[in-house]
């Protein structure tokens, strides 16, 4: 059957929705010859985002909050698809580094889909499995800043196709494939013992956006300088680059100046000259005399001197440049007992929150894993299968290193009370301190805050109604967009009006959010007050309801320079809008008098009309 005609049957198929004649229409159409084709069935909880927006609840009790000085760490409740539609409004093109660990599909019912466990002899558990992170992954990667990595670790049962999936999404990326040994004793298996699993890095093209392996001096990479030794092709001779054939002056065993590039007619005759006052010159001269080069060029030499030294040949009775590298390219395999997932995951869970946490991340892999990744001392940091938080302990350590301020934001659901019984417990215990099993004390990180919030819906329903309560139940999204949490709850002038509140952070920023249009003039004489009291170096972002885009400018006019305005809740269905699912269409009854039936909005219907 060609494929006219697989296409005519099925538009002639009974029992089918229009939605899904499309989807195996456009399965027939596909012009797709290598890759991935899945079948793409709707999640439950994507479901849930045909009707309703998601918004967060902040949960103050669990708030721990030292000083709005320190980073403020938010650990999010909710299925992570919703979790990621919320950080599109606030976090889209922000994210430094993502971690990922998401469930490896084993068959062992320990990954649900829809509710359900997908077993092993489930016949679509790949497919399940590849709908599940096509979703995620897209949403994902609006919220990579420009230079920021993506790191998803995999064991066998999928790494090939999450390979092919990564492929397909972050075609402009450069995809690098490492294996970790995380077990060394293996897990048997019928043919083979399993000790690795392995982690892709995606990184932008083009520029350097994975660091250099930090070494210990015992674990350092020692090599001689020259570029080449005796028996070599003719590619490292001193003609192929005479910019690399110059001096290194030395004296009692020192390096104390790098000599200019040595003129083409000349020659040494010598890889050591004596030049006086206790002075040699050091070339790159190999065994049988033969004119080689230094492994860098006279102008990039100063970039690596802390690395060279001076070793002496006894059995040539000369003196060598030698190349002691402690910062090195990471390999593509990971072997450090550090890596072992039994005793810096299992065990170090137990030991700090008193549970059986299966298959957790070893914390110093975890850090590793970001610490390779380039990014400033405050970035921010994403892991939507947060587990047992083993994201947010890695980064702490790594801003103790450093005096680094980065901030972690973790994704989980609370089955089986995970998110509130091991997530946040374990969180909560290394920033405050906690009692190990033997009952010694492990000192907290203090200088960090953490944030906990759940996630609720309000309606997609275009009301006014509906806009003004999606806008009253903004304010905890407008608090994590800004990292403004401190809320000014009194106004030396007048009082703050239950239509308008102010937040701050201890970087002297300020945000506003007013909640009635029919308060414009009041809020603004009370921003004009608040401005000349406050004197805030930066421009207030001030958000105002509006049924529609726009953010009534002109009766800003006066404070303009000192605000930057922006209507709600227009601004969260822009965000929204490019990830959330369509609307659900219904059908209006026809009318008695005539044949033409329509469909209600979009969803894209819906926003336009809205803003």
């Amino acid at each position: 059957m060609n494929k006219l005609d697989l296409i005519k049957k099925i538009k002639s198929l009974d029992g089918i929705t229009q939605d899904e004649r499309a989807y195996l229409i456009n399965l027939i159409n596909t012009k797709k010859k290598y890759g991935l084709v899945w079948e793409d069935k709707p999640e439950d909880v994507e479901e849930l985002l045909r009707e309703n927006l998601p918004v967060l609840k902040e949960i103050s009790d669990k708030a721990i909050t030292s000083s709005a000085k320190y980073p403020n760490h938010i650990l999010i409740e909710c299925d992570n698809l919703h979790a990621l539609t919320v950080l599109t409004y606030t976090h889209e093109g922000k994210v430094d580094v993502m971690y990922f660990d998401p469930p490896y599909n084993t068959g062992s019912t320990d990954w649900k889909y829809n509710n359900d466990y997908v077993i092993k002899e489930d016949s679509f558990k790949h497919s399940k499995w590849l709908s599940f992170m096509n979703k995620r992954l897209t949403i994902a990667k609006r919220l990579l800043s420009s230079r920021g990595v993506l790191i998803c670790t995999i064991d066998e049962n999928e790494h090939a196709t999450l390979g092919l999936l990564l492929q397909e999404l972050f075609s402009e990326y450069e995809i690098t494939l490492v294996t970790i040994i995380h077990n060394p004793s293996g897990i048997q298996g019928k043919n083979f013992s399993y000790n690795n699993e392995f982690a892709y890095f995606v990184y932008p093209k083009g520029e350097r956006a994975i660091s250099l392996e930090s070494r210990s001096i015992d674990q350092a990479d020692i090599r001689g300088f020259m570029n080449g030794a005796k028996g070599n092709t003719k590619n490292y001779l001193r003609e192929t680059g005479y910019n690399c054939f110059y001096p290194i002056i030395i004296k009692d065993n020192k390096i104390i100046k790098i000599g200019d590039v040595t003129p083409k007619e000349n020659s040494p005759g010598s890889p050591n000259i004596d030049i006086g006052d206790g002075c040699i010159e050091v070339y790159p001269i190999d065994s049988d005399n033969v004119e080689r080069k230094w492994l860098f060029s006279r102008n990039s030499v100063d970039d690596i001197l802390n690395e060279l030294s001076v070793k002496y040949n006894a059995k040539r009775k000369i003196f060598e440049i030698i190349r002691t590298k402690t910062n090195i390219n990471y390999k593509t395999v990971w072997t450090d007992s550090k890596y072992n997932a039994k005793t810096y995951g299992t065990q170090l869970i137990k030991d700090i929150v008193g549970v059986d946490f299966p298959f957790p991340k070893s914390l110093y892999a975890v850090k590793e894993c970001i610490k390779a990744a380039i990014h400033p001392k405050n970035a921010i940091i994403l892991d939507i299968f947060a587990g047992s938080g083993t994201t947010l302990h890695a980064t702490l350590l790594l801003n103790e290193e450093d005096g680094g301020s980065r901030q972690c934001i973790l994704a989980t659901n609370n089955e089986n009370n995970i998110c509130e019984e091991v997530t946040y417990e374990r969180c909560k215990r290394v920033i405050q301190g906690y009692e190990d099993s033997k009952g010694q004390l492990v000192q907290g990180m203090l200088n960090n805050n953490l944030r906990y919030y759940r996630n609720e819906f309000v309606s997609r329903n275009s009301s006014i109604k509906n806009k003004k309560e999606l806008t009253k139940r903004a304010t905890e999204l407008l608090c994590i967009k800004e990292d403004c949490y401190n809320e000014i709850t009194k106004n030396v002038i007048n009082g703050i009006q239950n239509w308008i509140k102010f937040f701050s952070n201890e970087g002297g920023l300020y945000f506003c959010v007013i909640f009635d249009d029919m308060k414009i003039e009041d809020s603004i004489q009370i921003i004009k007050k608040f401005i000349d009291l406050n004197k805030p170096i930066d421009p207030i972002k001030v958000y105002v309801f509006s049924n529609g885009q726009y953010p009534y400018t002109e009766d800003f006019e006066e404070v303009l320079e000192h605000v930057i305005l922006c209507a709600l809740p227009d601004a969260i269905y822009k965000a929204y809008q490019n990830v959330l699912p369509k609307k659900k269409r219904q059908i209006i009854p026809e009318l008695e008098d005539s044949n033409v039936q329509s469909e209600l909005l979009s969803n894209e219907d819906l926003f336009s009309q809205t803003n």
